[in-house]
């Protein structure tokens, strides 16, 4: 009888021979820290294998801080549902106080060679929130339906995401659910084991095509720039429709700090984040590898000074960078009704750790206690509970 586990045994060993030969490792940390990347995405292309459910189908988190990639954002949580082209879906749910909830239609996933079209993206701004922060919004193939509230769908659609961003993680999330239209009431047919069977072939494939584009993603949009350097404002590559980013790559020496300062922006949502060369976020849970700009403190002239190092600077605004020499930092902005310019941008350099006194204008404005550090840490670990839960 044919193993129907071993598809997916093959990948896992496949997905090991990827990690152990990513181009970027040096030692064993670089080595362990990919296996528990291995870890996290065997258990997230399980679990995205058997949520493959057009007909009936559901809302599944994409990616989240033990399941990572993507340098995924740690103000977000990401959901997706898979969809068909040709049927109707109705989403309903309720408004929290996030800064942001958006929509967005794709053709495909992300793959090795290509990012997957965006078909259609939105916030709820286009939606009909009711007082009491409930909504409806349907999607399909109807265009005589097209309006506020009926989103067509294009003949290539294949998921719907839902991303919900958190300006201070004290915000509350809403809630969220999707059926389609003319299957609600009804059951998925039994399982069988062809159905298995492919599930685990189809989570193997997942996992492989996972790995290799989340490798070559930078290649894209990251490390073909200068090091120590980070773009103008920019629309996401494959993103959201009111989301501008500034991307780019460090490494620094533990006696060096990358300092990047940036307007405070009137955008509802404004964060900087470091990811690893797996393409994916720190530890953004017990360590400060990120901050929005209501978490940061923010300089009496409007701008927010963040200094990324291994050494602490005994500043408010210091983004640990964990022991990783090199790695990426990455600047969104949500929610716009602008377009954003050079001058919304960042300005980055690069000086010695002893030198931040004299190189941060309102160094002494910004300096923190061993004890104020320590409780915004213990404020990060309780909110991110809280929200993970809410």
């Amino acid at each position: 009888m044919a193993v129907i586990t071993q598809p997916f045994a093959d990948a896992i060993a496949e997905a090991e021979k990827i990690i152990t030969d990513a181009p970027h490792v040096r030692g064993e940390a670089d080595l362990v820290e990919g296996y528990d990347y291995l870890a996290g995405s065997i258990q997230a292309c399980l679990h995205l294998a058997r949520a493959y459910q057009r007909d009936h189908p559901f809302f599944v988190q994409s990616t989240g801080p033990y399941t990572k990639m993507g340098l995924d954002n740690p103000d977000a949580l990401y959901f997706h549902a898979y969809i068909r082209p040709d049927a109707e879906y109705v989403v309903t749910g309720t408004r929290g106080t996030t800064r942001d909830l958006s929509f967005q239609v794709l053709a495909g996933d992300y793959t090795p060679v290509e990012v997957p079209d965006s078909l259609t993206a939105f916030d709820d701004r286009a939606l009909d929130v009711a007082a009491d922060g409930s909504f409806e919004v349907r999607f399909g193939p109807d265009a005589a339906k097209a309006g506020r509230g009926y989103v067509v769908l294009p003949e290539n659609a294949a998921m719907l995401v839902v991303r919900e961003v958190y300006g201070d993680w004290r915000e509350q999330r809403g809630t969220l659910r999707i059926h389609r239209a003319d299957t609600l009431g009804t059951a998925p047919a039994p399982l069988d084991r062809d159905t298995v069977a492919k599930r685990y072939g189809v989570a193997g494939k997942l996992l492989l095509g996972r790995l290799r584009t989340f490798l070559a993603f930078p290649e894209w949009f990251y490390l073909n720039l200068p090091v120590n350097t980070m773009t103008e404002p920019r629309r996401t590559p494959g993103g959201l429709a009111t989301q501008f980013s500034s991307a780019g790559h460090y490494e620094l020496s533990d006696d060096q700090a990358l300092i990047v300062t940036v307007p405070r922006s009137e955008a509802p949502y404004q964060g900087i984040q470091l990811g690893s060369m797996w393409y994916v976020s720190l530890d953004y849970v017990n360590h400060q590898t990120s901050l929005t700009a209501d978490q940061a403190r923010v300089d009496p002239d409007g701008r927010i000074r963040f200094v990324v190092s291994e050494r602490d600077p005994g500043v408010a605004n210091w983004l640990e960078r964990l022991g990783h020499e090199r790695g990426y930092v990455q600047i969104r902005w949500q929610r716009l009704d602008r377009d954003l310019t050079s001058a919304d941008g960042p300005d980055v350099e690069v000086v010695d750790v002893d030198e931040l006194p004299a190189r941060l204008p309102f160094h002494d404005s910004a300096r923190v206690t061993a004890d104020e550090w320590s409780e915004r840490i213990a404020r990060r670990q309780t909110e991110f509970a809280t929200r993970m839960l809410g």
